[in-house]
């Protein structure tokens, strides 16, 4: 997990990710270039990126971890969203409230499957994709990985997601929201929406926005950058 500390003096961090990119091209000088290898160029990106992701799943993967925060949050399905406005309006927002609850705690217990995935997306990246990743904008490796793995972390995380709204009775309190809407409950398409897979790419989402701060923060903070070789490809 990345551990931020105060520095006392600020590096200019958008020149320190710009000299990193000319090494990869070639453009940097000769002393610099010397100092530091293609191999720990590409390992210091590698490093950075295992960093980011694994302090994503922590923050995520803990309870209240999509629950508590509102930028992923998991709200209630748009094709419910009328059932909670007539819920809270009944004076039932326990119901709907339990609801959204469990559809968090479902992404809670989910999100660290795709630890092992991250780390072999990490592993097999080319120098190409380094390169790429370093001249792209501040969520490029954030991109890469949604390219790569998100397929792969749907089928991972699905049979999770699957398993925990059985073990939090998801479906029940669906019923149970449902019930409490009466005849109103008639106009509700429930054919319509999975909900396991809402979850899925819910939490999927909330993952990738996590990633993609984690990514900006190690390419503009110094303070973010927590061993050696981060610091010597990144800068100080």
């Amino acid at each position: 997990m990345i551990v931020c500390v105060y520095c006392t003096a600020v590096a200019d961090t958008h020149a320190a990710w710009s000299d990193v990119f000319r090494l990869f091209t070639g453009e940097s000088s000769q002393s610099t270039s010397s100092a530091l290898t293609n191999s720990e160029m590409i390992n210091g990106l590698k490093e950075a990126l295992s960093n980011g992701t694994q302090s994503a799943i922590n923050n995520l993967g803990r309870t209240d971890g999509f629950f508590k925060n509102p930028k992923v949050r998991i709200p209630m399905p748009e094709s419910l969203e009328k059932v909670e406005k007539a819920l809270r309006k009944l004076k039932q927002d326990k119901t709907a409230d339990e609801f959204i609850l469990s559809m968090n705690r479902a992404a809670e217990q989910a999100v660290p499957e795709a630890a092992s995935i991250f780390s072999d997306t990490i592993r097999s990246m080319s120098f190409d994709n380094a390169k790429s990743i370093l001249q792209g904008p501040d969520d490029a490796a954030t991109q890469y990985f949604r390219r790569s793995s998100k397929d792969r972390l749907t089928e991972k995380m699905l049979p999770i997601v699957k398993t925990s709204t059985s073990a939090v009775g998801i479906t029940a309190k669906y019923k149970h929201m449902l019930d409490k809407m009466g005849p109103l409950s008639s106009l509700v398409d429930t054919k319509s929406l999975d909900i396991d897979q809402y979850i899925t790419n819910k939490a999927l989402d909330g993952l990738f926005k996590m990633v993609a701060e984690e990514e900006k923060l190690i390419r503009n903070d110094p303070a973010a950058r927590t061993t050696t070789l981060l610091k010597k490809v990144f800068g100080t």
